[in-house]
């Protein structure tokens, strides 16, 4: 499985430049997996508004870990004091609004939360709402874009923690310039692989697999377009040459 780089390059997005809102969230363990979330795709800023039940225990066993970003999180009386400062604030919501709300999924809000933060001083956020009902109207009225997360139409009932590591995986992708490292060994040289092809022939000869239902040249054609499919490396070569010459070993001369 391909590794995510260690000198992975960001874009400008800044990931301090994002606020996730949780407004009167009354499990704790909600806001304990929303932390755990948010740091696994390196956003730190959690604001509750009004939170039942917090700080709590339940809250810091579900974070596993990530006890930092529940110290740091700031709680406040009001969503208006939680959006001091915010250039862009988006309401997440599980399904669609026939008002006057600009309506994103959640791809499309991460591309536009790419192009604020990517100007100095610029801050956004995310607010999602209660577990029972979401955000009200009113709440949404302070909101710029409706953020969606696509899903069953015949059943769609995501936790809130869950909507927040969907939004935060999608931001965190859309966010990383040079995503994984799939650089490999050093591939096997045109000659390093006709030896191959030859070898390869010269065993079936040995072997008598060709036949008249099996015509020599058609089916080596195949087998050179099915090894070319993978893309062979120096040292697979070198292992194929190895179970060839197990079965008769190579004599450029035949």
């Amino acid at each position: 499985m391909s590794q995510i780089s260690k000198a992975t390059n960001y874009t400008l997005t800044n990931f301090n430049k994002v606020r996730i809102v949780m407004v009167s969230t009354t499990e704790p363990g909600n806001i304990g997996a929303a932390a755990r979330a948010m740091k696994n795709m390196s956003l730190s800023r959690l604001y509750l508004i009004n939170p039942s039940n917090y700080p709590s225990a339940v809250a810091t066993a579900r974070a596993s870990g990530a006890d930092d970003v529940l110290s740091n999180s700031i709680i406040c009386k009001s969503l208006e004091e939680a959006l001091e400062g915010v250039h862009l604030v988006i309401g997440a919501s599980a399904r669609q609004r026939n008002i006057k709300w600009r309506q994103l999924d959640v791809i499309d809000t991460c591309k536009e939360i790419q192009a604020i933060t990517s100007k100095e001083g610029q801050e956004v956020a995310i607010i999602f709402g209660t577990e029972n009902s979401g955000l009200t109207n009113e709440e949404l009225d302070l909101c710029s874009i409706l953020m969606t997360i696509p899903g069953n139409p015949e059943y769609f009932s995501l936790n809130v923690a869950s909507a927040i590591q969907v939004f935060a995986y999608q931001n965190y992708v859309s966010s990383v310039k040079d995503k994984f490292d799939n650089s490999g060994n050093e591939l096997a040289s045109f000659d390093d692989q006709d030896s191959f092809y030859k070898h390869l022939e010269q065993a079936l000869d040995h072997l008598e697999y060709f036949d008249n239902k099996k015509p020599k040249s058609l089916l080596m054609r195949r087998l050179r377009r099915l090894f070319a499919r993978s893309s062979l490396e120096k040292e697979e070569v070198a292992i194929l040459r190895g179970i060839l010459n197990k079965i008769n070993p190579f004599n450029k001369l035949d």
